[in-house]
């Protein structure tokens, strides 16, 4: 049996890429040591296209669905080979690739290290990844041949998923970079994002031999210090706008809240005349808001009346060297004789 199987090898080949793995995309053709011999039938099933090598340059590309008898066929590669072989009396070895012409579909993609640049509309830092798929076919077999696959008798997608890896992420990493958009348009615009991208991939790619059929942006993600800047201008946001439906200025509402913090905070007589500050602020606004005048003493006279206010005063004269100790020690010893 061995015997038989010995002659009909050297009588006929097949020259075939039979059931090819899903992730595959090139092969070269191995079976009987690479031997072309006399009779041999070259079959490109359809979504395959084949290339022939001889003394390292491309002979020959076939790009679509094939059966030919390379004795008696006309392919211009076939020609030549037929010429320098005896006919078919000894072994001749050249190599074949089979490669696949249809489209490769949902190649996942992600940017490896963050992309960082400035909000365009709050200036704050930003720092968001993006990730999500994409489609491509080859179009010119003979490039992809020569500046992708090189010299690999087996080529997958996930070969060239890992040598595209760096120009893909680099080309999405410098095309948001520069349309600088601020974090509230990031996930709105992502159609808008793909689309860009998809024609600057295209232009890059096209060198390559293949092309990008299908570009998208399934999400994107931002890094925990930009989550709370996020949060925060959110916050202050919608804050301001609740403050503006009932008249009240945003700037206006901090100096109060700064007011009634301090007078929780401290102690003291300063505590109890910045908390009386707080109150005729707090009773201005309201009365303003609800549109009647203040019932309430006026500034000067409040801090004129309370003793407490007077002694602050005092202290405040006193540590900026506008009156000396003993005028300080009898004017404080004045005030504390009214109570």
């Amino acid at each position: 049996m061995t015997i038989l199987d010995g002659i009909k090898r050297q009588l006929r080949t097949v020259i075939e890429w039979q059931q090819p793995e899903p992730e595959a995309l090139f092969c070269q053709w191995g079976d009987n040591g690479d031997e072309i011999k006399n009779a041999s039938q070259l079959i490109v099933n359809p979504g395959q296209g084949c290339i022939f090598v001889y003394e390292g340059q491309i002979r020959s590309v076939l790009t679509e669905p094939c059966l030919l008898e390379l004795a008696t066929a006309n392919v211009p590669f076939w020609t030549t080979i037929r010429k320098l072989m005896q006919s078919f009396v000894s072994e001749h070895k050249v190599g074949i690739y089979f490669f696949r012409t249809t489209a490769i579909l949902d190649q996942k993609w992600g940017t490896l290290s963050p992309i960082k640049y400035e909000d365009p509309k709050y200036g704050i830092p930003m720092t968001v990844k993006a990730f999500g798929n994409f489609s491509y076919r080859i179009v010119d077999p003979r490039s992809f041949f020569v500046n992708v696959v090189g010299g690999h008798t087996s080529f997958t997608t996930e070969h060239f998923r890992t040598i595209m890896a760096d120009r893909l992420v680099q080309s999405i990493t410098d095309h948001i970079a520069e349309m600088r958009l601020p974090y509230t348009e990031i996930d709105a615009k992502r159609e808008e994002i793909a689309a860009g991208l998809a024609d600057r991939l295209s232009a890059d790619f096209a060198a390559l031999g293949f092309a990008v059929t299908d570009f998208r942006i399934e999400g994107t993600t931002f890094d925990e210090d930009t989550v709370r800047r996020i949060g925060r201008i959110a916050d202050m946001t919608a804050e301001a706008r609740a403050l503006k439906e009932v008249g009240v200025d945003f700037a206006e509402m901090q100096r109060l809240e700064a007011l009634r913090d301090a007078a929780r905070n401290e102690g003291g007589g300063a505590g109890m005349g910045m908390g009386l500050g707080a109150g005729l602020g707090m009773g201005q606004t309201l009365a303003r808001t609800m549109g009647q005048a203040p019932a309430v003493p006026s500034p000067a006279g409040a801090a004129a009346a309370d003793p407490t206010a007077k002694l602050t005063q005092l202290k405040q004269l006193h540590e900026q060297q506008l009156i000396t100790d003993e005028e300080y020690a009898a004017k404080r010893q004045q005030i504390l004789d009214t109570l």
